[in-house]
C-alpha cells in the first residue's frame, strides 16, 4: 500500500506544483482571466489519463494467457523507465522550472490563440505526470490484488491535492527538495522491483528462460503473502524465492541508479533560477 500512495502523493505534487507556479504567476502579473484555461488543461488531462489507463486496462483483459504475462512484462518496462526518468528529470528540472514556467506563460499569451497556448501548456505538463501514474499503476496492480492499491493510490492523490492548495494558498511550506530527494530514492528501489518482476513475466511468456535458478527460497521464513512480506514487497520490491536473474537485475539496477542519483547534481553552465531552487526548499510556489 505505501508504493502507490507515496508515488501518487509524489506525482500530484508535481502537477501541483506546476500548475501552482502558472497560476501564481497569472495572479502576480494581474492575469488571472486566463485562470479557466488551465482548470481546462487540467481537466482535459486527467480525461485523457483516464481514458488511455482505462483502454490499456480492457485491451489488456482481452489477451490469452501468454499474451497477457507479455504485455505485463511490457508495461513494467514503460513504468521502470519512465519513474527512473521521473526521479532524474525533477532532480534536474527543480532549479530552474520556475523560469521556464514563466517564459512559456509569456510566450503562449503573446500568440495569436494565447487561450489554447495556454491550455495546451497546462495539458502537457499534467498529462505528462498522469500518464506516469497510469503506467506505474497499471504494473503494481498486475503484481498485486485487491482494493487496498487503488485505496492507496487514491489516497495518495488526494492528500496531495489538498497539499498543492494549501501550497498556492500559503498555508503550507514544504522542504520539496528533501522531499522530492527522499521519495526519489524510494521510488528507484520500487522501479526496481518491477524492473524483476517484468523479467519474471518474460519468462511467464515464454521469451526468457535463462539465469532461472532460484536464488533463494524464504517462502517457510519470510513468505510474500504474509504481513511483513507485503510490506517488504511493497516497498523494496521483497521476493521470498526470486531466480538468479531477477537478483541480478534487481541489484544491478539499484546500484547503478542509485550511485547516479545520490552523487551531488553539478548543474551545467546554463542559466539556472534562484527564485526555482528556493521554491524547491520551502517556499510557495
Amino acid at each position: 500500500m505505501l508504493a502507490p500512495f507515496l508515488i501518487m502523493l509524489r506525482e500530484g505534487l508535481e502537477a501541483a506544483l506546476i500548475t501552482g507556479i502558472i497560476a501564481t504567476y497569472l495572479r502576480q502579473t494581474g492575469r488571472s482571466a486566463w485562470m479557466p484555461m488551465v482548470w481546462i488543461g487540467i481537466f482535459l488531462a486527467v480525461a485523457m489519463s483516464l481514458f488511455v489507463g482505462a483502454a490499456l486496462q480492457w485491451v489488456s483483459a482481452e489477451f490469452p494467457q501468454k499474451m497477457q504475462e507479455l504485455f505485463e512484462a511490457c508495461v513494467g518496462f514503460v513504468a521502470v523507465v519512465v519513474l527512473t526518468s521521473m526521479v532524474f528529470w525533477m532532480r534536474k528540472a527543480a532549479r530552474s522550472i520556475k523560469a521556464e514556467l514563466h517564459d512559456s506563460i509569456d510566450t503562449a499569451l503573446e500568440s495569436s490563440a494565447a487561450g489554447w497556448a495556454l491550455i495546451g501548456m497546462v495539458f502537457f505538463a499534467v498529462a505528462r505526470e498522469g500518464l506516469e501514474s497510469i503506467f506505474f499503476l497499471l504494473a503494481i496492480f498486475q503484481q498485486s490484488s485487491g482494493p487496498a492499491m487503488p485505496l492507496a493510490a487514491l489516497a495518495g492523490v488526494l492528500l496531495s491535492m489538498a497539499a498543492g492548495f494549501a501550497i498556492y494558498f500559503g498555508g503550507l511550506r514544504l522542504n520539496l527538495r528533501r522531499f522530492f530527494r527522499w521519495t526519489g530514492i524510494f521510488i528507484l528501489f520500487v522501479a526496481g522491483g518491477l524492473l524483476a518482476g517484468a523479467l519474471g513475466s518474460l519468462h511467464e511468456a515464454g521469451l526468457w528462460n535463462g539465469l532461472q535458478t532460484p536464488a533463494y527460497d524464504l517462502t517457510e521464513v519470510l513468505p510474500v503473502s504474509g504481513v511483513l512480506g507485503t510490506i517488504l514487497s511493497g516497498i523494496l520490491g521483497y521476493q521470498d524465492s526470486p531466480s538468479i536473474g531477477e537478483v541480478i537485475v534487481y541489484l544491478g539496477f539499484l546500484a547503478f541508479t542509485l550511485t547516479w542519483f545520490l552523487q551531488p547534481y553539478t548543474p551545467s553552465t546554463e542559466k539556472t533560477d534562484t527564485g526555482a531552487l528556493k521554491s524547491a526548499e520551502g517556499t510557495n510556489a
